[in-house]
Formats: C-alpha cells, sequence, structure tokens
C-alpha cells in the first residue's frame, strides 16, 4: 500500500483546490521543489503530481516547476495534466517522470493509452475522475457519459500500471475517500486501482489497512497534509507496521 503525497500545479505553485473548481484554489506553497524535497524528507516513497494549468489547456503549462522537482528528488513521480499524445508522454519520461497519468484522453482516445502502454510497460496509468458515476474530462470542466468501470475495462489486458480513481464530489473537502466505489471498481478489474479525493485523517489510512481494501495500490492524499490534518510520521509507521505484519 502506497501512499501518494499530492502536488497540484497552479501557476507554477502547489494549490489544493475544492471540487475541481479552479476558483477554489488554496495556495500552499510557491516553490513546488521545495515541496517535494519537503516530501521526501518525511520519508515518502511516491509522489503525485498534477499540471492542473495544463488539464485544462490540453498540453503541459508548468513544466518548469515539473522539471524543478524531478531535480531534487530521487523517489519516482508519476504525473498528469495536459498529456494527450505520444509525443508527450514520450517527453515526459525522457525527462525523468517514471510514470504518466492519462485522463481526458483515455476517454477520447483510447488507442493513445493502448499504443502508449505497449511501448512503455508499466509507466503509462489512467486517470479516471468521476462525478455522480460520470467520467469527467478537461481538467473536470467537462461530465461524459460514460462511468469509470466502463473506460477502466477498455484498458484490462492494455498492460496499463495502474487506474487512479477520484471522487470530484469529495476531493478537497477532507470529507474521507470513497473507498466503497473504489474497491468496487478495482474487484471489477484486474489493473490496481489507487483511490483519490477526500483524503482527511489517519482514520482514513486505518481504513486502507482493512482487508477488505488489499486490492487497492494505495491512495493520494493532498490537503491532510498541507493544512496539518495528517501527520506524515505516524501514518507512513502505520502502514510499514502492518506491511511488516
Amino acid at each position: 500500500m502506497i501512499l501518494f503525497p499530492a502536488i497540484d500545479l497552479k501557476n507554477g505553485q502547489c494549490v489544493r483546490l475544492e471540487q475541481g473548481d479552479m476558483d477554489r484554489a488554496t495556495v500552499f506553497n510557491l516553490d513546488p521543489a521545495a515541496q517535494a524535497k519537503s516530501f521526501a524528507a518525511q520519508g515518502f516513497d511516491y509522489l503525485h503530481v498534477v499540471d492542473l494549468d495544463g488539464a485544462f489547456a490540453g498540453k503541459p503549462m508548468n513544466a518548469q516547476a515539473v522539471e524543478s522537482m524531478l531535480q531534487v528528488v530521487t523517489m519516482p513521480v508519476q504525473l498528469g495534466g495536459g498529456i494527450r499524445d505520444l509525443k508527450t508522454i514520450e517527453a515526459w519520461l525522457g525527462k525523468g517522470v517514471s510514470r504518466v497519468i492519462i485522463g481526458t484522453a483515455a476517454v477520447r482516445d483510447p488507442a493513445l493509452v493502448k499504443d502508449a502502454a505497449k511501448k512503455f510497460p508499466g509507466r503509462v496509468a489512467v486517470g479516471l475522475d468521476a462525478r455522480d458515476g460520470k467520467v469527467a474530462v478537461q481538467g473536470w470542466a467537462e461530465t461524459s457519459t460514460v462511468s469509470a468501470l466502463e473506460i477502466a475495462q477498455r484498458f484490462e489486458d492494455a498492460g496499463v500500471a495502474a487506474i487512479i480513481f477520484t471522487d470530484i464530489a469529495r476531493d478537497g473537502l477532507l470529507k474521507g475517500l470513497n473507498l466503497d466505489a473504489t474497491i468496487e471498481l478495482a474487484e471489477a478489474i484486474s489493473i490496481p486501482v489507487i483511490a483519490s479525493g477526500g483524503f482527511g485523517s489517519i482514520e482514513d489510512v486505518k481504513a486502507l489497512l482493512q482487508p477488505r481494501a488489499t486490492k487497492l495500490e494505495g491512495a493520494i492524499v493532498g490537503r491532510a497534509l498541507y493544512d496539518g490534518r495528517l501527520d506524515p510520521a505516524e501514518a507512513l509507521a502505520l502502514m510499514r507496521r502492518a506491511a511488516a505484519a
């Protein structure tokens, strides 16, 4: 079970949104590289980064900030936001990103995901962000007519490394992960699933360590780390004790 600290980038700064609304952004750090170093020093093993501006623009918009982070941490980094073609995927993987996350293009261009997963085994994840069960695209500005499960099933046997499932209604609100929906998705497919949206406290860590959540690869935590509701040392110690048991 991996706990992924999240860095969301807007205008080169670390922010957290509420329910994916760009107008409800709180700036937590002006220096993304410093934030990445801080998470590494706290003992996290894997970093989750999203280029929010890129998600809306359909192309990378915070490349300088991402590159600055890649230069200062050695832990693997997964990156999403504005990754819509093979050229962008190749560029990021070539710069040191361990895993790219394809969201909008997974809905609109599933062939891209399949081609990329075949070309870069284990290095392509799919981001499925759901609002009332339906997947949202274009930086969550538009809601599609298809469910997360329908899209996830398209990529069975395609070599996709993980599905990152976000409950938009909970994102940034600290109300707790939607584990019921996430586990239901994980049990319906063979691709590893990562929970995202609403992580609020140490209780979410305990819930992830329950037997019913064993199919999950991990969870993404954002605002709870930034505003001190989750003590990283306590969370990581709990997870390591569980892994050693």
